[in-house]
């Protein structure tokens, strides 16, 4: 049997459709899965034994018609009997579609009877602490009545020389390993996920204040004028703590450093995600229009936390969902104020750094 997964977002999101590769190995242990994700996500996903092969997606698919069409003739000479579509837009309609395998499930929307043979219709409340966004997933290939209690974790796989090499390259740099380190998600893939930079820079005063612990930052290569921002926001002796320009070249390498730190704070986005999958404790700051439930996977208010606008100022919402507000975030952030989380925040920090 040769199964195809299609997970074609971003890093969190082909991080969390593993669980439904992980499933299908367990449903059909003598089947081949291959798992189709974008070029930039495959690292997270590397020496996974979740599935078989990895299809690359590559940026030229979507610039190019016919470099797309000459894919889309690749998959169908593969002859998948099953495909699983997590992704469910118009390239991955495609692509199932060309496929011409004979069983072909994903998501409900109202055109997608034209594209599958089965579609699962989302529920919005979790029935476990994984959050929707396991459920849902596991949705696509297990019965309802079998959810509960087969619950998986997305899970990363480093080897022992990618974190020892990271090892080195903290101390070589002046961190010393045995003492905390916390690493600060200090900016969101864009602005309506970004906290304020004057709240964050607030945020970071007190962790430091609270642990003395070592700071390092993570965002992207194109958002250091913005790190560095935050970062001359902070007092003098909070700087004194951060290692700014200590920061991991690679994907993979920055999971390494991860692996070292005591936890994860910051910004929700694919590096809480990342952490939850290598076992580091984590505080998520989420964005006003994200809905909490859908992403907060396995919180238990201890290893793993976190705190929504919604928590704090429920009246700004009333009943109206959070996801329907995206267009005010920005507004929205304005209420959302560092003195309205750190108290939460502290006494997260007290309780896991000890």
């Amino acid at each position: 049997m040769k199964i195809l997964v299609i997970q074609q977002k971003m890093i969190g999101d082909v991080l969390t459709s593993t669980v439904i590769c992980e499933t299908l190995k367990k449903e059909y242990p003598n089947a081949t899965i291959d798992y189709l994700i974008n070029t930039n996500t495959i690292p997270v996903v590397k020496n996974s034994l979740a599935f078989d092969h990895i299809i690359e997606f590559k940026p030229e698919y979507r610039e190019s018609k016919k470099a797309f069409y000459k894919f889309l003739k690749e998959i169908r000479k593969k002859r998948y009997d099953l495909v699983i579509d997590s992704f469910g837009k118009l390239e991955s309609n495609l692509i199932t579609l060309f496929s011409r395998a004979p069983k072909r499930i994903s998501f409900y929307k109202w055109y997608t009877q034209f594209f599958y043979t089965k579609v699962i219709h989302r529920k919005s409340q979790p029935i476990t602490n994984a959050s929707t966004a396991i459920e849902n997933r596991l949705r696509l290939v297990l019965p309802e009545n079998r959810i509960a209690t087969e619950i998986l974790r997305p899970k990363i796989v480093l080897t022992i020389e990618e974190k020892e090499k990271a090892k080195e390259f903290l101390e070589s740099n002046g961190i010393e390993t045995k003492k905390p380190i916390i690493m600060i998600s200090v900016l969101g893939s864009e602005a309506i996920k970004t906290l304020p930079f004057k709240e964050m820079a607030k945020i970071i005063d007190e962790i430091v204040s609270v642990t003395k612990a070592s700071i390092l930052f993570n965002y992207m290569p194109n958002q250091e004028k913005d790190a560095k921002a935050i970062y001359d926001l902070t007092f003098p002796s909070t700087q004194k703590n951060i290692y700014f320009n200590v920061y991991a070249k690679s994907l993979r390498g920055f999971i390494a450093i991860l692996s070292h730190c005591d936890m994860l704070i910051g910004n929700e986005g694919g590096a809480v995600n990342m952490a939850k999958a290598i076992d580091v404790p984590s505080f998520t700051i989420f964005s006003p229009w994200i809905i909490k439930k859908d992403w907060n996977m396995f919180e238990d208010g201890i290893e793993h936390d976190s705190i929504h606008l919604i928590d704090v100022k429920p009246e700004l919402y009333g009943n109206t969902s959070p996801k329907k507000m995206k267009k005010e975030a920005l507004h929205l952030y304005q209420e959302f104020s560092s003195d309205l989380i750190i108290p939460k925040l502290r006494n997260y920090l007290i309780q896991t750094i000890e």
